[in-house]
Formats: C-alpha cells, structure tokens, sequence
C-alpha cells in the first residue's frame, strides 16, 4: 500500500508539473490532487526536490535507454530517426525538466551534476553516431564537422521546447514534431544522395 502511494505521488506530480509548469506547484497542490493529507506525502518525500530527483532517476534511466546503441553494427539513417524518437518521447513525458530547467538545476547541485553527466554521454553518443555513419558511407565530412554535427544535434533537442515556447507555440506534441525534423534536417547537407532522398521519405510524415 505504501508502494502504491509513494508511486501514485510520483505519477501525480509528474502529470501536474507538465501541464502547469513545475515552480507553480507545491506538495499542498499534490496531496489535494490525490486527496491525501500533506503528512502522508512527507512520510514517502522530503520534500518537493525530493520528488523532483525520483523523477528524475525515472528520466535518467529512460534517456540512458534511449541513448543505447543499436550493438555491433554501423548505424543507419532509420536507426538516427528510432534513436530521435525515443530521445524526444523522452523529452516529452519529462517536459517539464527542460521547460524549468535552470529553475530546478539552479537551485539543486545534484541534479546539475547528472544533467551534466546525460548531456556528456548524450554528446559523446551523437558524435559517435556520426562517425558510424560515416564509416558507413551514409554521410561524408570531416571529422571535425561530423562531431560538429554530432553536438548540434544535441543542442537542438535538449532546447527544442525552450525555443518553441519562446516562439509561443501552444501545440507542443507538434513541437517535438518539428524538433525530430529540425533535428534531421542538420544531417541531411552531409548525406549522399540517395541517403537524401531517404530522408525526405523519413520526414515526410512529420510535414503538414
């Protein structure tokens, strides 16, 4: 029974961090949400960061899952566009660590250290992504423009929602939408060309 309320805590709060933005919400909001009194929620969480960090681990194993490598062979085009996917679902279901990151990272050190350490092993991956498709023939460059790339990519979706809420756009499932495509479009100047052409089939059902 703990279990289940410890976890319906968590569930909760990531639902409302989400939709109403996480400096807004306070553990008071949390337990009236989930009808429970605020002492029953201290006796599973400190307090409102502590919360944050369990979502947090969620998240971290879920990107670090996503950041896995598709195992001993050189990557594809379809195997960046999977890859893209998850990244950004992931980014989705945790939006509110990139809509209030300086906020949360601001205030908590701990957090900033594991964020550092997802952005490092994220860069290192997507520069190394590049490399593998350029071994194998899809993209050419050098090498200092493929890890180039390779971390413009991450930059581009680690801020893709900060850039699409500045922009004022309400919609923002259609944001990641238009963030995967962005993403993609940053590799496309180094494909040959049939990789090119498989590309635009790749993006095309992303475009209205």
């Amino acid at each position: 029974m703990a279990r289940d309320t410890r976890q319906r805590i968590l569930d909760c709060s990531l639902a409302m961090f989400n939709a109403q933005g996480e400096p807004t919400v306070t553990t008071n909001h949390i337990a009236d949400e989930l009808e429970i009194s605020p002492g029953n929620l201290y006796y599973h969480f400190r307090n409102k960061d502590d919360i944050i960090e369990q979502l947090f681990a969620r998240f971290e194993q879920r990107m670090d899952d996503a950041l896995a490598g598709p195992g001993d062979r050189l990557p594809g085009l379809e195997d960046v566009w999977l890859q893209l996917h998850l990244v950004f679902e992931c980014i989705w279901d945790y939006r509110f660590l990139y809509r209030d990151l300086l906020e949360i990272l601001s205030r908590n050190r701990r957090l900033r250290l594991r964020f550092a350490r997802i952005l490092r092993r994220a860069d290192a991956r997507a520069r190394e992504v590049m490399r593998g498709l350029s071994q194998a023939g899809v993209m050419r460059g050098s090498a200092a423009e493929l890890d180039a790339v390779g971390t413009n990519l991450l930059v581009v979706a680690t801020f893709w929602l900060n850039y699409a809420a500045v922009r004022g756009e309400k919609d923002e499932q259609a944001a990641i939408r238009d963030g995967i495509v962005q993403v993609l479009m940053l590799i496309a100047p180094f494909l040959r060309d049939a990789e090119r052409v498989h590309l635009d089939t790749l993006t095309q059902a992303y475009r209205p």
